[in-house]
């Protein structure tokens, strides 16, 4: 993560210099202005963004003033960022230092984060609080049915996701149980397994890149975090060109915008160059025309159509795993990726052609007949796909008129919408000039 995780999509441009009609101003809200004060108090000077409701993205942040490439966006003091430092200067720190084995620093985020909100008012960083969202749209919220609805490589990893959570919480338990002294009632029945996912969605959908340095009372594992409020409201576009880091010198994070907008215009950030999978498992959104989109095929797809009755068949696929070539197989925007075709080209190898594997791996022409076969195959795999892609379009119809207001099915079908779109832009090239055209 490298940039602060939120929802976001392509925004619209206008001419004019006047508010969209699809953008409504939130700066007048109750805990916007809150926050806006909260962070004033500690050095924050902003006259750039204002904080805004879009009807594409949901809550995001407008330019108040045309910016030019290379204008300072947000500079974000270091004391308006909820780091592990933050969570070691709490009452929460002597017992993280006095807990063996070592917590994670991601473990002392999310406690910290829990026990914040329970104290309430109590809490120094309740205007942050109070515009987190309540709850939030990664596969480990979503209903069992609705994951099985994903197309299969996504959904084994949002069940892994699911599990990690799962297991992250069960392993705190007894650090949990070490706070009793800290609350009139048992630790355990306040971080529960519900406010502990919710701790664990805001740092994996909300923190920027920051890294700290080793301390012995934190396990090994890296110390990136940072949470930073308002900043976080910015949303996603892919491609939009910026520049984020901690400022050592000023002690404060800084995000410069590499392109222009207009005064009242949404303003992005890029959280990378994620596909829509990867976007949908970490933030709990899905970009439309995502230009780094593609769609996954598993080996168990692939040996649907491949005779396992040979001992050839058996060496190809053996030699495709021990090379890495039963992973990462893609149809992208520009049809099946080079890795596909390849693994394709090795299952469709002749028997008197099959000691030219290690040229295919190479990207080598070995015969005419060969990228035929390939080709067909490949275009099997792409048919296969699409149908499978149609019935689970049908099937979330279906399941969407029982259930009309499932935000995280809608999600689902967009999803599946957009990989049709990149099916049949593929199966057009296959069929217009198989392997050779592309």
């Amino acid at each position: 993560m490298t940039m602060p995780p939120k929802r976001g999509r392509t925004g619209r441009r206008r001419k004019k210099k006047v508010p969209e009609a699809s953008a409504e101003s939130r700066s007048h809200e109750e805990r916007n202005i809150r926050l806006r004060r909260w962070m004033k108090g500690r050095g924050f000077q902003d006259k750039q963004l204002r904080a805004a409701h879009f009807s594409d993205t949901g809550r995001g942040l407008m330019s108040a003033r045309p910016l030019q490439p290379g204008a300072l966006i947000i500079s974000l003091p270091e004391s308006c960022l909820l780091t592990t430092s933050t969570v070691l200067r709490s009452d929460l720190g002597k017992y993280i230092r006095g807990w063996r084995p070592p917590l994670s620093p991601l473990l002392a985020l999310c406690t910290f984060l829990v026990l914040e909100r329970y104290v309430g008012d109590r809490s120094p960083w309740k205007p942050y609080l109070d515009v987190l969202p309540n709850a939030y749209d990664c596969p480990v919220y979503w209903e069992a049915e609705t994951v099985n609805c994903l197309p299969d490589p996504v959904k084994q990893k949002a069940l892994e996701q699911r599990s990690a959570v799962r297991e992250f919480y069960s392993s705190a338990l007894p650090f949990f149980r070490s706070l009793d002294p800290l609350f009139p009632e048992a630790a355990e029945n306040i971080l529960t397994y519900d406010a502990v996912r919710w701790a664990w969605c805001t740092v994996n959908t909300r923190t920027v890149y920051m890294k700290h340095a080793r301390r012995e009372c934190f396990s090994a594992e890296e110390d990136v975090y940072a949470l930073a409020p308002y900043l976080d409201l910015l949303n996603h576009q892919a491609g939009v060109q910026v520049e984020g880091a901690f400022n050592e010198k000023n002690r404060c994070y800084e995000i410069r915008t590499l392109v222009p907008y207009r005064k009242y215009e949404q303003v992005f950030i890029c959280y990378g160059h994620h596909d829509n999978q990867r976007l949908l498992l970490e933030y709990g959104f899905i970009a439309a025309n995502n230009p780094h989109q593609s769609v996954y095929v598993t080996a168990a797809v692939i040996l649907q159509f491949v005779s396992r009755e040979n001992k050839q068949s058996e060496k190809k696929l053996s030699l495709l795993k021990e090379n890495g070539f039963l992973e990462n197989l893609t149809f992208g925007q520009d049809g099946p990726s080079w890795r596909l075709l390849t693994a394709c080209r090795i299952l469709s190898l002749a028997a008197d052609e099959f000691h030219y594997w290690k040229k295919v791996l190479l990207g080598s022409f070995v015969s005419e007949s060969c990228e035929r076969a390939a080709g067909e195959l490949v275009r099997k795999i792409c048919l296969h796909l699409l149908e499978e892609t149609s019935r689970a379009l049908d099937e979330i119809s279906s399941r969407k008129g029982e259930k009309p207001a499932d935000r995280h099915l809608v999600l689902v079908e967009a999803l599946r919408r957009e990989e049709m779109k990149i099916l049949r832009t593929s199966d057009d090239i296959l069929r217009i000039g198989g392997t050779g055209a592309i």
